[in-house]
């Protein structure tokens, strides 16, 4: 067996005839169709609304509750020459959010300025201090994107000051509501906008939109970055933003994006989902993460080719250095959870550290929960302050917002989604901090829970795959959050062929067969898995579909993220002299056996386990808790073996069967070599075994050691006398059959262990070890039953 390393989750398949009949309305093919169902859209028209929605129209700003209001203030601002301050955020979502109001308002002709707090000096979201200062240089409005839902010391602060504040956001709103002229914000109590869950930068190109009075369609590069960076759901309008985005992105003459295409060295024809996931949002972000994210703002805001050209190779020198600093706090992170924090004992991580950059850390938290699969939190902690600052990551089942939300009396400032949160908090109650947590954990999450699950699209079969299936597929993109790339799986296909490649034999190519139908895989950073897939394997995988162009040939591939293999495999050791090759090879808790004392190596690696089995008795009360077994060694009967197997059923056996000596290639005497023998001893009356049976075997062309296995049969049978190296026949002894001599049984029962066990082809020793387990099995379902 191969376990998967996550829990495949698929939920109930849809009716073939509803896969049939939207397949044959859309002119699609069935495993599209069956897509589009999962992710509901059961009629022929919800379906063409949501692949053919080119045409559809964004959602009217006006329905957002204080649009009017804020719309009419800006209006006023702007006749007046009063000046506005954008007061934003330090990530993706808030640069784009920010740059989008800014091109509006200059557009519009206003006299605008914008404000990003410093993540290390000011913190998250509008502060005090920011609003004095906007105060002092004669700002009379101001207008957060992507923040300040939580602002309400702030908002009476502005009030304080005679400011007008005008609040969009996004974030989860709080029990209690910042006191500003106007909130934009789809989710706020009230509201009637038909779609709520819009990023900051969404909430930003609808107070766009209402002040243009039209669609900025030249704002929608900057909405589809910040939308499908902040991984909101790319359903409804978010969809659109994302969609048409794209395309926009594609065609930009925006002179900061390009110049930083360049420093990519992307063809912007190519560009997608995953370029602004992986490529473009990691830079824009770095920057805010380690210092002040206004020149990224500045970079999408110049109009000259040179200072976007400075600014875009410092992002991307940014990035490297981010890249940098994230490896090692994670390796530092990992090392706390490792030494501190046993995941038996913990089901929220929650690690900290002085000196560990702020502006990383939810990357960290990230990976965290992606090696434990546990609720995370990083933190960063100010000793001279006293505060813990730090971002949060969590996994199904527990939803981030609603535990912290318990937790308010020690959290000042948090806030965030379900599944991801920023705090800051007093260091002294980070332990009442994992204390409360832990607790809720523990209520909420169950042992499953925190085993990784991957939720599939469904099941289909090799035969359902082709070019045209896999370009229908892409159809259904721009993929995301609540519209995720197609997982798909196939189940139980052959091997045709399976290696490692790259430079570190580190990634797995393979070839999988059903029947006459072939797929090409390729698994990045998987090459492993190699070593615990049979050649005969059945195998289960798991991954996403594309299309392989080369030499302007394409084939459909699919890039492997999970595999599982449902049966007992055996690995085939046997011409291994070495048993420590395979300590790299073979699982760590695999149970080893020896059927000699002497075969076990005098350097045996002290981390494996092992067990000497010399007789039939200890084979039959061995109970092996693993799931591997390594026959290391050549047992002395196939019923020791047979009887070791019996009570244990084991998921894999890798078989080495090591034996220093081979009794196969020794001849082994047939009744003509006995009876000639015999004749010979018989017509010499009295033979020199000692001394010249070696000259006897030569001129017979067989070994002195057959010469001399047939005299000890001879002796055992009572048919020679065998004296002072002399061998002579008795008389008159009653003719008795060589297979009563114990050497001639045991030589046989040797050639014939050997030819089972050692001189077998693979797939003989397979069907050998087949119907022993078979029995196993049967065996303890019988005595399950009957318990």
């Amino acid at each position: 067996m191969l376990r998967s390393k996550k829990r495949w989750i698929q939920e109930e398949t849809s009716n073939k005839e509803n896969i049939l009949l939207l397949a044959e309305e859309l002119k699609l093919a069935p495993i599209v169709a069956s897509l589009l169902l999962k992710r509901g859209y059961h009629t022929p028209e919800e379906a063409k609304a949501f692949l053919f929605d080119d045409n559809n129209d964004f959602h009217d700003p006006f329905l957002l509750l204080g649009m009017d209001i804020a719309v009419d203030r800006i209006q006023k601002a702007i006749t007046n020459k009063e000046l506005i301050l954008i007061f934003g955020d330090y990530d993706a979502d808030g640069v784009t959010s920010t740059t989008v109001m800014m091109k509006t308002l200059e557009d519009l002709g206003a006299n605008v300025q914008f404000y990003i707090p410093n993540r290390f000096t000011e913190g998250y979201g509008p502060n005090e201090r920011a609003f004095r200062y906007a105060k002092s240089i004669g700002v009379q409005l101001i207008i957060t994107v992507d923040t300040g839902i939580a602002a309400v010391h702030e908002a009476e602060v502005a009030k304080e000051l005679e400011i007008d504040l005008i609040i969009t956001d996004h974030h989860e709103p709080g029990p209690i509501l910042p006191e500003a002229l106007a909130i934009i914000h789809p989710k706020i109590e009230g509201s009637g906008y038909p779609f709520r869950e819009l990023a900051g930068v969404g909430v930003s190109f609808k107070l766009s939109h209402a002040l243009y009075g039209k669609v900025p369609h030249h704002l929608l590069p900057f909405a589809a970055i910040g939308t499908i960076a902040d991984l909101v759901s790319l359903t409804g309008e978010n969809r659109l933003l994302a969609k048409k985005g794209i395309k926009a992105l594609q065609e930009t003459d925006n002179i900061g994006l390009n110049a930083l295409y360049r420093q990519m060295n992307i063809d912007k024809n190519t560009i997608n989902e995953e370029t602004i996931g992986f490529m473009l949002a990691p830079r824009i972000n770095a920057i805010g993460r380690l210092g002040n994210a206004d020149p990224a703002v500045d970079l999408l805001l110049t109009d000259d080719s040179e200072i976007a050209e400075e600014l875009a190779l410092e992002m991307e020198e940014t990035n490297k250095e981010r890249q940098a600093i994230v490896n090692q706090i994670t390796l530092e992170a990992m090392e706390q959870v490792d030494e501190l924090y046993p995941l038996n004992e913990n089901r929220v991580l929650i690690v900290g550290k002085e000196g560990w950059n702020p502006g990383v850390v939810g990357i960290v938290a990230s990976r965290l929960v992606e090696k434990y699969y546990r609720p995370t939190i990083v933190l960063s902690y100010d000793k001279e302050k006293g505060i813990a600052k730090g971002s949060a990551r969590s996994i199904e089942g527990f939803d981030l917002y609603k535990n912290l939300s318990t937790c308010r009396d020690i959290l000042p400032h948090f806030g965030g989604h379900p599944m991801a949160a920023g705090m800051s908090l007093k260091i002294e109650d980070v332990e009442v901090l994992r204390d409360s947590l832990n607790r809720l954990a523990f209520e909420q999450l169950t042992e499953e829970n925190l085993i990784p699950l991957t939720k599939v699209d469904g099941s289909f079969s090799i035969s359902d795959i082709s070019i045209k299936s896999i370009e229908e597929m892409q159809m259904l993109a721009p993929f995301g959050v609540d519209n995720p790339k197609p997982k798909l799986t196939f189940c139980d296909l052959e091997i045709d062929n399976m290696r490692k490649i790259g430079s570190n034999q580190n990634h797995l190519k393979i070839i999988l067969k059903d029947n006459d139908f072939e797929l090409d895989g390729i698994g990045f950073g998987i090459g492993d898995l190699c070593d615990h897939i049979s050649p005969s394997a059945k195998v289960s995988v798991l991954g996403e579909l594309s299309i392989n162009e080369w030499n302007n040939r394409k084939k459909p591939q699919i890039f492997i993220q999970d595999m599982e293999v449902a049966h007992w495999q055996l690995f085939d050791y046997r011409s291994l002299r070495k048993v420590n090759q395979l300590y790299e090879v073979v699982p760590k808790n695999a149970q080893w056996i020896f059927f000699h004392q002497d075969s076990v190596p005098k350097d045996m690696d002290e981390q494996v386990s092992y067990q000497v089995i010399e007789s039939i008795e200890q084979a039959a009360f061995l109970e092996s808790m693993n799931n591997a077994m390594v026959l290391a060694d050549y047992p002395p009967s196939l019923d020791m073996l047979k009887t070791l197997l019996t009570n244990n059923a084991p998921e894999r056996i890798y078989a080495v069967f090591y034996k220093q000596q081979s009794d196969f290639f020794s001849t082994m005497p047939t009744r003509d070599h006995f009876k000639w023998f015999y004749a010979f001893l018989a017509k010499q009356g009295n033979f020199h075994l000692q001394k010249f049976g070696g000259e006897l075997a030569r001129r017979k062309g067989w070994s002195k050691e057959t010469v001399d296995f047939m005299s000890k049969v001879f002796f055992e049978l009572n048919f020679v006398t065998m004296k002072d190296g002399f061998i002579s026949l008795n008389k008159n002894v009653p003719k008795r059959d060589l297979t009563e001599s114990i050497s001639f049984q045991q030589k046989q029962a040797q050639f014939e262990l050997e030819n089972e066990l050692i001189y077998s082809s693979y797939e003989q020793l397979k069907n050998w070890f087949d119907l022993i387990l078979k029995k196993s099995v049967n065996n303890e379902e019988e005595v399950k039953e009957w318990i």
